[in-house]
């Protein structure tokens, strides 16, 4: 993304206005991190043409003044196109001014949006597009050909053999951070096992907390290295409901790493579950729960990330549709990456348990993923189901 902003800059003796811009406050963050890092490496005249900021879409979108918007800018970037559903990206293309270039960036093979639509997936097959659409096939992230890039592969090509085969090539264990790609078969392990060894991953965020719990107030920094280290690891589930859903495993890491069963506690991570302007909260936007000192006495707030290197505190009883994400589904981690990944699978078919949401799982782990599927014959009839949507998007607009 730098290069093509630096390319377009190149183009032009004038300033470029460029807009940062994705679906949810997480992968705006991310986004926004990955600019101010590419900026540090950068001449200050190199770097002028990078924003220094990212915006969600709906803050951009949906302006406090309730009317239809026209976004200021000569170029917008719009990163995790994937999950835009039809009625937002109708939205973005009206706010689009004429002259203006808009690029999509996303992973059309991911999960789709949760509402209406696939437009990612449908504007890059769309034969009325091709011209203006480019594929990269090089992952940054993990090599394409071996560990976590074959299961990828393999998932996204519906090769349920190929998959198999990975399968029972990979080593069973109970958690492992030093290979590649492992497996966990509940017939065979113990769960509570699995999870206690889960919890001890978490290990270098438990020994940060640690001052916090005995009394510390949390300062700016902390709060940052508390959501950096706790963000290396991802337990990720299909489901939301059930004994193999993410309510269920949240409770289960809630105990296995030692927190008291209560609402509010010293290292409670959340995630906001839809948009409150009030408090700037916007769907996907990470925090967690930590004492700070308030004229004088230590008090629970909320630390969000503020997408400028900074942190932001809430009061946590102004926060309402929260969920605890000691876990979270494969749907909530869209827009994130973690080095290491525990996907868990549910034991019985499901209609949510397709091409989509495994591809997208696997693809979350840039350097270890352990697969825990109890049936792995619902793993290997999942890579053969993808997701299909009426979007209307396959012929040209008239």
């Amino acid at each position: 993304m730098v290069k093509l902003l630096r390319l377009l800059q190149s183009g032009t003796a004038t300033p470029l206005r460029t807009l940062l811009a994705a679906p949810t406050g997480k992968a705006a963050a991310r986004l926004g991190q990955a600019m101010a890092q590419a900026r540090s490496t950068l001449s200050e005249s190199d770097g002028a043409c990078l924003p220094s900021t990212a915006h969600t879409l709906h803050k951009l979108l949906y302006p406090s003044h309730g009317k239809s918007p026209v976004l200021q800018a000569d170029v917008i970037v719009v990163d995790e196109a994937s999950m835009i559903d039809l009625e937002l990206m109708a939205r973005l293309l009206k706010a689009v001014p004429a002259q203006a270039r808009l690029v999509l960036l996303g992973d059309k093979d991911q999960l789709a949006s949760v509402e209406a639509g696939a437009v990612m997936s449908q504007l890059c097959q769309a034969p009325w597009l091709q011209a203006n659409t480019m594929v990269l096939t090089r992952s940054h992230r993990f090599d394409p050909d071996l560990g976590i890039g074959a299961w990828a592969k393999a998932c996204n090509a519906g090769d349920s053999a190929g998959l198999q085969a990975l399968w029972q090539a990979a080593p069973e264990v109970c958690w492992s951070e030093s290979t590649a790609v492992t497996k966990l078969i509940s017939a065979n392990s113990n769960s509570t096992d699995i999870l206690q060894a889960v919890a001890a991953a978490w290990s270098p965020w438990r020994k940060l907390l640690a001052p916090l719990q005995q009394g510390q107030a949390c300062e700016d920094a902390q709060a940052l290295a508390l959501l950096h280290s706790f963000g290396r690891i991802g337990v990720l589930c299909g489901l939301r409901e059930g004994p193999w859903g993410v309510n269920h495993f949240n409770q289960q890491l809630q105990q296995a790493l030692g927190f008291a069963n209560t609402e509010w506690f010293i290292g409670r991570p959340v995630m906001a579950r839809r948009n409150d302007y009030a408090l700037g909260l916007m769907n996907g936007d990470l925090g967690m729960c930590l004492p700070v000192r308030v004229d004088g006495d230590i008090r629970l707030r909320v630390a969000l990330p503020d997408g400028q290197g900074g942190v932001r505190w809430l009061v946590p009883s102004r926060l309402g549709a929260i969920d605890t994400v000691f876990a979270m589904t494969v749907h909530q981690s869209q827009g994130s990456e973690f080095e290491q990944v525990l996907l868990i699978l549910p034991n019985v078919d499901t209609a949510l348990l397709t091409r989509e949401l495994v591809y997208t799982g696997v693809t979350r782990a840039s350097q270890g993923l352990c697969v825990w599927a109890p049936a792995p014959s619902l793993l290997l009839q999942a890579v053969v189901h993808p997701v299909v949507r009426s979007g209307g998007l396959s012929e040209p607009p008239l």
